[in-house]
């Protein structure tokens, strides 16, 4: 990244909208049912190595050309180059003797309709001066340079788009439940009811009203009396900004995310409480009447004693859960797999907006952290770029 970078955190949604475009190929009921083929997904990563932040992009090598292309056009000043897998580097069978680990995937407090945080809520782009602008990323970034040497903090985003095409129908009914019209339809639904708006009632057919008649002796109904005031009016405010906030989340482009952290290190500086870093970081989104990011209980390397079970508290049988969830949890991590890996479930719907607000370049203005590498100027084009004469 280069020192100056004066591109607002919005052009981040834009890099998202673009490979939400670019990664979306979703499969028809022959390639789903007969072929096998998945939704492919790419992987946000921030990782600290011994100190230094690291930001990460991982996909497919036939997006690779699409991805790029999205962040130059918004950030031209920027170098991507391809490197190894980091995760490669430290030991595969963590938890050992020499090494310790602590982690979770993340979960939505509230369903996903509702957004967390984003960077419009932080002013960031009222402030005329760059230094002023508040980024939660700078934190981040302050956060992960304290990490010591032969410790990592690793946050990682599996990003999926989701739209309209993933709706298959059958015999007049829709057989992909996570589709996005569905997933709208189920928002709309919520919307209205915090709106307090009554539905109206389909009148009922001639042979309904015939059994009425005969059956239940029932020939007038009682029409509820519609208030003149529209409940509309009666919201308060703050009613007001949540049926707004999720309106606007579903108006943009929509992933369907996997968010996790792990902090490991070698055992003679491995400092357990640091795991608390990634939850500082996460906490920043945080809003009391939307929507917060938290650890998922069933994946939390952290085994809670229960005082009626008593045969579960036994210590060698807790060390064993705690072992093979930290198995569990690395090996998801490393292959980039779903929470509940293979089953569904543990993910979430993110639009671009709130994408954008967990991940993007912070400026040096913002967050002079010394261990970002950063660009002193801007490298000339290649010179085997064809030229005028």
């Amino acid at each position: 990244m280069p020192k100056e970078l004066l591109k607002p955190i919005r052009a981040m949604e834009v890099v998202f909208s673009s490979i939400h475009a670019t990664i979306y190929q979703p499969p028809d009921l022959w390639e789903k049912w007969i072929d096998g083929q998945v939704q492919l997904s790419v992987q946000l990563e921030i990782a600290s190595i011994n100190g230094e932040p690291h930001f990460f992009i991982r996909t497919p090598k036939g997006f690779r050309d699409g991805v790029e292309s999205s962040l130059y056009a918004q950030y031209p000043e920027i170098e991507l180059k391809e490197v190894d897998d980091y995760t490669k580097y430290v030991p595969q069978d963590l938890p050992n003797k020499d090494w310790d680990m602590f982690g979770a995937d993340y979960k939505l407090v509230m369903p996903d309709y509702y957004p967390i945080k984003t960077y419009l809520q932080f002013e960031t782009e009222k402030e005329a001066l760059e230094k002023k602008r508040i980024d939660p990323v700078a934190g981040l970034m302050e956060a992960m340079a304290k990490i010591k040497e032969g410790e990592q903090l690793w946050i990682q985003f599996s990003i999926a788009p989701v739209g309209e095409i993933d709706e298959i129908k059958f015999l007049n009914r829709v057989t992909t439940k996570g589709s996005l019209g569905v997933w709208r339809k189920k928002g709309a639904a919520l919307r209205d009811e915090l709106a307090r708006r009554d539905e109206d009632e389909k009148p009922k057919s001639m042979l309904g009203r015939a059994v009425d008649i005969i059956v239940f002796d029932q020939v007038e109904e009682v029409k509820k009396e519609k208030s003149i005031i529209p409940p509309e009016m009666k919201l308060t405010p703050g009613e007001r900004e949540v049926l707004g906030a999720i309106e606007m989340k579903m108006s943009k482009p929509v992933f369907e995310c996997a968010a996790r952290f792990i902090y490991l290190g070698r055992r003679d500086v491995w400092f357990k409480p640091n795991w608390r870093l990634a939850m500082a970081y996460s906490s920043q989104y945080t809003t009391n009447n939307l929507n917060a990011m938290v650890p998922l209980g069933r994946t939390l390397t952290k085994i809670k004693k229960y005082f009626l079970l008593r045969p579960l508290n036994a210590t060698p049988i807790r060390e064993r859960r705690m072992y093979l969830r930290c198995r569990k949890l690395f090996r998801n991590y490393i292959n980039r797999l779903s929470p509940f890996f293979p089953e569904h479930g543990g993910t979430f719907k993110l639009n671009t907006e709130e994408l954008a607000s967990l991940y993007h370049f912070p400026s040096w203005e913002i967050s002079p952290v010394p261990g970002v590498q950063r660009l002193d100027s801007r490298k000339g084009p290649p010179p085997e770029l064809p030229t005028e004469e």
